[in-house]
């Protein structure tokens, strides 16, 4: 059985939705390396586990997702890259971003074509 969620990971929600929303709007308004999140108020790493339920549920992009977690890791002093990558030309053509070091396995299928630097 799981447990129910507690203050902090219900902040940390609270807060991934309203990162993800502003991902979704800049994202569409102005380039890439411009795009930056609210960081988080100061929570608990451990607090992740409500950043992780909201990004399972909303389905953003992997572009969204990476972006919002790349800015919780960044408030917790973690400082990782958002890799984007593509396959090679010889196969049909897909993208996928994903945070450098966070264990996305799909990563390996994809050849690095640019990074978000972390701030």
């Amino acid at each position: 059985m799981k447990r129910p969620p507690n203050i902090a990971e219900l902040r940390a929600a609270w807060w991934a939705n309203g990162a993800l929303r502003q991902a979704r709007r800049q994202l569409t308004g102005r380039p890439l390396p411009a795009v930056a999140l609210s960081p988080p108020d100061r929570l608990p790493q451990s607090a992740r586990r409500g950043v992780d339920v909201v990004l399972r549920l909303r389905r953003p992009s992997c572009l969204e997702s990476a972006l919002v977690r790349q800015s919780w890791l960044a408030a917790h002093g973690v400082r990782r890259d958002v890799v984007i990558g593509v396959v090679s030309p010889a196969e049909d053509f897909a993208a996928h971003a994903w945070v450098d070091g966070d264990g996305d396995p799909q990563a390996s299928r994809f050849s690095e074509l640019t990074r978000v630097v972390a701030r």
